[in-house]
């Protein structure tokens, strides 16, 4: 279990690394660009799918829902777990207590301690999944939430193809 956390604090500061020199790297006018627009489906089998283009920095963005509020979550499938900024965890009634915060995570900006938690249900375009590990970092940590792999491996599966991210359940 000691291993698995320490695998997941590295891929939480390795994803939060890379969408913060993605941001860096960004001129003013990439970040003008329209959202882009997920589309969702049924997939064969019975199953619902998600489309996410890919949006102006290259990344894909998309939003979701947790405790009825609207999240926005950057894909990436290099974080171990779902990983919140804590203005957002807050928005839905989640404030960890300082010593919530036990868990270490290395970022970009060094190690920092993070508090894990459990979402009940997170809906990601009509995409469903219960009870989802997750970590609550501080705001100047981590700028964009992640939608990190204890939500995408429960899918049935998740790829690129055509330019997209494609979710499916």
């Amino acid at each position: 279990m000691r291993n698995i956390m320490i695998f997941a604090a590295i891929m939480i500061g390795l994803g939060t690394f890379m969408a913060q020199m993605a941001d860096r790297m960004s001129s003013a006018s990439a970040t003008s660009v329209p959202r882009t627009v997920a589309v969702a489906s049924i997939a064969p089998a019975g199953g619902r799918s998600l489309n996410i283009p890919r949006d102006g920095r290259g990344h894909f963005q998309t939003e979701g829902r947790i405790e009825g509020q609207r999240i926005g979550f950057m894909v990436d499938t290099g974080a171990s777990v779902v990983a919140l900024n804590e203005t957002s965890a807050a928005r839905f009634g989640l404030r960890p207590s300082r010593s919530d915060y036990n868990a270490t995570v290395s970022t970009a900006n060094g190690t920092i301690k993070a508090a894990r938690t459990r979402i009940a249900m997170l809906d990601i375009g009509g995409l469903i999944v219960r009870d989802v590990d997750a970590m609550v970092l501080p705001d100047e940590a981590l700028s964009e939430n992640l939608l990190g792999l204890s939500f995408l491996s429960r899918l049935r599966r998740f790829e690129y193809a055509n330019g997209q991210m494609v979710l499916e359940q």
